[in-house]
């Protein structure tokens, strides 16, 4: 099946389902003697894992990370690094009354039309847990690009329409929803668990930050920075738009007011502004990358809907099983990944440039 794989010289590639025996990544392109145990990739795993709290599934999955190969006495030997993490709380049963029929927001359709069979135990590779493979490759970017000096920092920014007005990157974990913003945490709770009591789910927005990312990143026309982070981040199941530095607000500014002017400090070309999100033209200026991505609410939901079978008989269902009443908690860890695999791949393609 193509679409499988992200990346050229760092590449992903995720495999499993939702309800199958296990889920993994094979990822190529890091470079040997870099320190990597197991710990480091559990460290990011346990911020995605669920049934954290009531704002996301009761699935009980300790999503333990086991690495198969490309690690040798704690270090990368430069051969591919393959990580398996076993499903260990699988209820298919939950979704027998569903193999039949569509759920409505669901991808069942749309896999059944591309490829004539679909696994319906929980949206097979259509699962928000294929994105758990994506969270182990993410925490071998991270390290990578720890080397370098760039940090991703990701958080919820709005969730049900409750926004979050103050910025405190320190108070991110401290509350169950990953807002900045302790008031808004609160409030964006409350919002969860009344859609949790109602059977129904809320969507959000997504905020993330990266520091200390060098300048020259990203390459035209067709690879600029920010077509591959969008790519990236748009591969996310329940992601349905994206933005960079004022986004959309551009749309009601002057030239005057959204273009970033340059500047020069101690030796070095800096913008005085961020309207553009730290790139310019597709490719890194050295300011902070800053971008917004909208997240739907929550397809499985235990109403009654309306659908039909695969046979073309109206029905109706309510889909059961264990599900997140709002997804973006566990999603910003999923975004963070998805920035750090697309940027380590692009600091890769950069020095293969400069090297030449």
């Amino acid at each position: 099946m193509a679409g499988n794989t992200f990346g050229k010289l760092f590449t992903i590639t995720t495999f499993g389902e939702s309800h199958g025996k296990a889920i993994g990544v094979v990822i190529d392109g890091v470079k040997p003697g870099m320190p990597l145990t197991e710990a480091d990739i559990q460290v990011e795993l346990d911020r995605r894992r669920p049934g954290q709290s009531m704002a996301t599934t009761q699935r009980k999955e300790p999503d333990k990370a086991e690495i198969l190969s490309g690690v040798f006495e704690e270090k990368t030997t430069g051969t591919p690094i393959a990580i398996v993490i076993t499903n260990t709380d699988a209820n298919p049963k939950d979704y027998e009354n569903l193999k039949d029929v569509f759920r409505p927001g669901h991808a069942d359709f749309a896999y059944l039309e591309k490829f004539g069979v679909r696994d319906w135990r929980g949206g097979g590779r259509a699962s928000g847990r294929e994105t758990a493979a994506r969270v182990a490759a993410g925490a071998v970017a991270k390290k990578m690009l720890k080397e370098q000096g760039v940090t991703v920092t990701a958080y919820t920014k709005e969730i049900a329409g409750i926004v979050a007005e103050n910025l405190d990157l320190n108070s991110i974990e401290n509350n169950p929803v990953r807002c900045p913003d302790a008031k808004a945490a609160k409030a964006m709770l409350s919002k969860i668990d009344e859609a949790r009591k109602t059977l129904d789910s809320v969507g959000g927005i997504i905020e993330a930050i990266v520091t200390g990312c060098p300048p020259g990143l990203g390459d035209p026309v067709f690879d600029k920075l920010d077509a591959k982070l969008s790519q990236a981040i748009m591969s996310i199941g329940a992601v349905k738009g994206i933005e960079f530095g004022d986004g959309f607000k551009a749309s009601s500014m002057k030239g005057s007011e959204f273009n970033d002017a340059y500047k020069s400090e101690g030796g070095k070309t800096q913008v005085q502004s961020n309207h553009g999100g730290g790139i310019s033209g597709g490719i890194s200026n050295g300011g902070d990358i800053v971008l917004r991505t909208v997240v739907r609410p929550t397809c499985s939901i235990a109403q009654p809907q309306d659908t039909i079978t695969k046979g073309g008989e109206a029905t109706s269902i309510q889909i059961k099983g264990r599900h997140d009443p709002c997804i973006c908690p566990r999603a910003v860890v999923v975004v963070e990944a998805m920035i750090a695999v697309t940027l380590a791949d692009c600091l890769l393609i950069q020095k293969s440039i400069q090297s030449k």
